[in-house]
């Protein structure tokens, strides 16, 4: 079998984006207050972006002879992106942190599959993951921009 480790990465991105765009939408759904008309617009582009990943990505690992992940449950078996009910309590910067978070989750995992697809020598998914984490990086430093926070500086 060709590209083991990468055909298991590819799939395990088809897993986390499904789950990672669920958790943006339910900020883009639950978001409220200051901010609301210009975020609200926002979640619908990085959903939008993070859906197009998830295809490019599931025909990458289909164009390897993969099976990629198609069911919901797989998707939460396969992701460590938790699940959690939506919070109509959350601030504005509460709900921006949860998108933080998942873009630097996605973030961390890209680098993991720049790393392994090198490895195995598989250039054209190590190319969509380098475009993927760049995209992520800046939506990150922006994010904790409007937060009011440098870069790099934890929270």
């Amino acid at each position: 079998m060709k590209y083991p480790k990468t055909k298991e990465v590819l799939n395990n991105f088809v897993a986390d984006l499904s789950q990672g765009v669920t958790k943006i939408h339910q900020v883009h759904w639950y978001m409220r207050g200051v901010g609301f008309m210009k975020f609200h617009p926002l979640m619908d582009e990085y959903m939008d972006e993070l859906n197009g990943y998830l295809d490019e990505i599931a025909e990458r690992l289909i164009a390897l002879d993969g099976d990629p992940y198609s069911t919901l449950e797989e998707f939460v078996e396969h992701s460590c992106i938790s699940s959690e009910v939506g919070d109509w309590n959350k601030t504005m910067q509460d709900q921006l942190e949860v998108v933080i978070k998942v873009f630097r989750y996605l973030a961390d995992k890209f680098k993991e599959g720049i790393e392994i697809s090198g490895e195995e020598g598989e250039d054209v998914s190590q190319d969509i993951f380098i475009g993927a984490l760049g995209s992520l990086q800046k939506h990150i430093w922006m994010l904790e921009a409007h937060l009011d926070r440098a870069p790099h500086q934890d929270v």
